[in-house]
């Protein structure tokens, strides 16, 4: 799976530079380390900014430094608990590093309340896909229920 989509944010005229909007153009040209620059400046404007957190944390994965994109991961949920995105890095970030029980956890959380645009189809079917596997083959809806965190 690439990354998550890239946010449609739009600079007003005559605004200040908006570096978050810079640094998904820079990420997207594979510019990583400078658009984790950018990303740094619109977090210091915005600290409360879950988006920004999320394409830090997918950068931070694309470069190779996991425990920054699971700290940049966490830091959003800390200010959304909701966060499908980083529901969804984390699980992966933590299925990589063998650790079962959070990532099916962080599945479960992200399939609770997945996000409905059609870009996200394919995420919610890996994740389905995903849960399903690490749960021994039993349905998605079985194994997201079955853990009294079930999907709503």
């Amino acid at each position: 799976m690439d990354g998550w989509p890239f946010s449609r944010r739009e600079r007003e005229s005559g605004a200040a530079p908006d570096y978050y909007k810079e640094g998904l153009k820079l990420a997207g040209k594979g510019k990583h380390h400078e658009a984790l620059t950018s990303f740094r400046l619109a977090l210091k404007e915005r600290p409360e900014d879950a988006e920004i957190m999320q394409q830090m944390a997918l950068v931070y994965t694309h470069i190779g430094l996991p425990d920054e994109a699971i700290r940049c991961y966490e830091d959003c949920l800390e200010v959304t608990e909701t966060a499908p995105a980083a529901h969804y890095g984390l699980a992966f970030l933590y299925l990589h590093r063998g650790d079962v029980g959070n990532a099916r956890l962080h599945l479960k959380a992200f399939l609770r309340e997945p996000p409905a645009d059609e870009n996200a189809a394919a995420h919610v079917e890996h994740a389905l896909a995903t849960l399903r596997r690490l749960s021994g083959g039993a349905s998605a809806d079985e194994s997201v229920s079955g853990s009294g965190e079930g999907v709503t």
